[in-house]
């Protein structure tokens, strides 16, 4: 028995092939583009996704080892909120509009001020923000009217590769949760939401437990791919989710941080809860359960940013470069602070005006210094997530890192000074995609739940503790940092109206 694990992210497409063992015994990435047309817009062609993924499968397949009939189980990973739109002929009606989108404010104001937030909170757990589906839904039926009237079938980027493998509309429970349209508490479609909005429920697709089947491969995918159509799909998750069963974050005490393209700051919970003010997600867990969730925009793409947009000049091995400069650098930064809202913000600001910005340089601070500035904003970013969570009285004991910027040791040891908490690393390197091919197996019958399954693969490979004095430190500057956005949330919405 082998199971595929499918994460569709934002930038590529990783595929791997578990075993029984819990073993990664083949693996492939696949990028694709991401357009941005206007400020704040960002869209991908779902075929993109599905050519990408095919030509990933088609190479597993190709490498020898593995036979279409071994894989048993397939399920998904996937970047969520993300509208996809089909017309009567199953045919793409318009590109994507991703999660980091933010042309939708117009329709958050309506939704959380005119309509209520809440109203939408009793319905839905959560309040309107730029990146959820619902407020797009609306865009498009303003500003796509034409569009909107062929809307046939409405999904999420996860499950149009579903949709392709196995010629079923499907979603699950903790993707569908950040649509806005999903009865949190109840684990289904929200009637008032559909009716109040007049949505038509049959574009809507069907809603599953994360690990329950949703179809075999069809015999056309089967041609396309080369895999076998005895192959069970599951519905898999969404990224964070998915994510949090590849670290084992499937009980209370142990909180989920993901250093990825953004940041996110994950508890599960044994109930469903809601923070009064939104400021977390409220969203199901796909192992049955539920969880809080604090999201920045850009957590690891600020790194990104600085090296690929910012130190372009460093042709070889820049990463390192800087980061050995930032590791040499003083904790604190010599007293410089990067506010990392190179997107806007979500939580706990909800801004899309707000900007990325460094304060407090001075002429004797050095590239080293506005590196680690970098690395540590986006930590204290993380640190609000994580203050709500403890207001709520959320028990947290550990924390799990996962993404691209867990690698670093120095960026783990900061997370853990700063939020003064054991930071650990899993044997799962895979993350979201390891915990796609989890959920799989559990639907074949390999485990009994999620929970089990966990407890049986995950296993911790590295321990980072916080030091007593960098603790403190960061105390003091963390003070000083939380009411900076507040000291500029004026201006960043009159430089964002500003015509030069």
């Amino acid at each position: 028995m082998k199971f595929l694990g499918i994460d569709l992210g934002t930038s590529s497409v990783k595929i791997i092939i578990m075993n029984q063992s819990g073993d990664i015994v083949d693996s492939t990435s696949k990028d694709y583009d991401v357009s941005f047309p206007k400020e704040g817009w960002a869209e991908q062609n779902p075929e993109d996704w599905w050519e990408s993924t095919k030509q990933g499968i088609k190479e597993l397949l190709c490498n020898g080892n593995i036979k279409s009939e071994d894989i048993t189980g397939i399920s998904f990973s996937g970047q969520m909120h993300g509208l996809v739109l089909l017309d009567k002929n199953e045919k793409v009606l318009m590109p994507a509009i991703l999660w980091c989108d933010q042309r939708t404010q117009k329709q958050c104001d309506y939704l959380n001020n005119k309509f209520g937030q809440d109203k939408l909170s009793k319905y839905t757990g959560n309040k309107a923000l730029t990146g959820f589906t619902l407020p797009k839904v609306l865009w498009v039926k303003e500003n796509k009217p034409e569009i909107y009237k062929k809307i046939a079938h409405m999904m999420l980027p996860k499950d149009f590769i579903s949709f392709k493998l196995t010629g079923n509309y499907s979603t699950d429970v903790s993707d569908a949760s950040g649509t806005l349209m999903f009865d949190v508490e109840n684990r289904k479609w929200s009637k008032e939401i559909i009716d109040i909005f007049e949505i038509d429920k049959e574009v809507l697709p069907k809603v599953y437990e994360s690990w329950k089947g949703v179809g075999n491969i069809s015999s056309q995918a089967a041609k396309e791919t080369g895999l076998s159509t005895k192959t069970l799909v599951m519905a898999g998750a969404g990224d964070q989710a998915a994510g949090a069963v590849g670290s084992g974050t499937v009980e209370t005490g142990i909180l989920s941080v993901a250093l990825g393209t953004s940041g996110v700051v994950f508890a599960c919970d044994e109930k469903f809860s809601v923070d009064r003010e939104n400021r977390l997600h409220s969203f199901c867990h796909s192992n049955g359960k539920w969880h809080q969730m604090g999201v920045m925009l850009s957590a690891a793409s600020c790194l990104k940013w600085w090296v690929e947009n910012v130190n372009i000049d460093i042709k070889e091995d820049a990463f390192n470069k800087l980061l050995c400069e930032a590791e040499n650098a003083p904790v604190g930064s010599n007293k410089l602070l990067f506010l990392p809202y190179l997107m806007g913000e979500r939580t706990p600001h909800n801004d899309p005006n707000a900007r990325g910005s460094f304060i407090g340089l001075n002429i004797t601070h050095k590239r080293g210094d506005m590196t680690r500035a970098i690395l540590e904003g986006v930590c204290f970013g993380l640190r609000d997530s994580l203050e709500i969570l403890r207001s709520l009285n959320v028990e947290v004991k550990e924390v799990r890192v996962s993404g691209g910027g867990s690698k670093s040791k120095l960026w783990r040891q900061i997370l853990a000074d700063i939020f003064n908490l054991d930071v650990l690393v899993t044997n799962s390197k895979e993350g979201p995609a390891y915990g796609a091919s989890i959920l799989a197996a559990v639907g074949c019958g390999l485990y009994e739940s999620v929970d089990e399954a966990c407890k049986q693969l995950i296993k911790i490979t590295d321990i980072v503790e916080p030091i007593k004095v960098n603790v403190e430190k960061y105390d003091k500057l963390y003070k000083i940092y939380t009411p900076l956005y507040s000291c500029l949330e004026e201006k960043f919405e009159e430089l964002n109206k500003i015509e030069i």
